[in-house]
């Protein structure tokens, strides 16, 4: 293929892309009725929006919002729309109005409404990705790795596409610490961190985080040890990437990261 046809193709390839429709539905309940009626903040917080192509057969990324499971409130990355993907920004209930584990098992039934519903908007469930940032990232961890969060809607956790945490905490987060009156410094690995949930057969792994001297307190080494603790355990596709002169805050130069592995897996490389 000669230079002039390969920059043809891949002109017309992004007028496609920017061509495109999309669709942004808003405050979708994720959480049955008997529970939204069984409590007012159930059906404040348990909903999401869904941003999708008028195309089918597309991949879906799941977006957790940061703010340390306190605050913080549903995105549609801007970064990521108009790629030929949805995107799933997704509100979960906070501490201290609840405890902070129950943050986790919101983000596994918001995981789940996307599974059983994407496929009438036209999405591919088998091409489900999940992420976030900080907080977010912690919970796309954790319902990826503790296989018992999806379970419980009768889902293999194993079925997501890829999981892609940025700057997420790999121990337990340190809200949940604090909600233990365990300080930010003293590290604690149980139930309730990723890392006790390495495992061979999960998804696709793909960490991220800020400069090691800039991150926050012990983020950037945190998920190199789960990345050498995956890799101890067989699995086949952790990678970290260090996003060099970037704080905790990393997220704009990092989605393309993010959109090269969508691709990389939707393309079977």
């Amino acid at each position: 293929m000669n230079r002039s046809l390969t920059s043809f193709l891949l002109l017309f390839c992004s007028l496609a892309c920017l061509a495109q429709e999309y669709t942004t539905l808003t405050n979708l309940p994720y959480r049955n009725q008997t529970e939204r009626n069984s409590d007012p903040y159930i059906s404040e917080r348990c909903v999401l929006d869904l941003y999708h192509p008028a195309s089918s057969g597309f991949a879906t990324v799941i977006w957790f919002h940061g703010g340390g499971l306190t605050g913080g409130n549903k995105e549609l990355p801007e970064a990521l729309q108009q790629k030929n993907i949805a995107i799933v920004g997704v509100n979960y209930r906070l501490s201290p109005k609840v405890r902070a584990a129950t943050c986790i098992e919101d983000a596994a039934a918001a995981v789940a409404w996307v599974f059983k519903n994407i496929e009438q908007y036209g999405g591919d469930p088998s091409k489900i990705f999940v992420s976030g940032h900080s907080a977010g990232g912690y919970l796309a961890s954790m319902v990826g790795l503790d296989k018992k969060y999806l379970q419980a809607y009768g889902i293999d956790a194993n079925d997501i596409a890829g999981l892609i945490p940025f700057s997420g905490h790999t121990i337990t987060h340190f809200t949940i610490r604090e909600e233990r009156g365990i300080p930010g410094h003293q590290a604690i690995v149980d139930e309730l961190a990723p890392l006790y949930h390495v495992r061979a057969d999960a998804p696709p792994l793909l960490l991220i985080t800020g400069d090691r001297e800039l991150e926050m307190l012990g983020r950037y080494e945190e998920n190199a040890y789960m990345m050498r603790m995956m890799k101890v355990a067989g699995h086949q596709q952790t990678i970290l990437y260090e996003m060099d002169g970037y704080g905790h805050g990393m997220t704009y130069p990092a989605f393309p990261l993010l959109l090269n592995e969508v691709k990389r897996i939707v393309n079977g490389e």
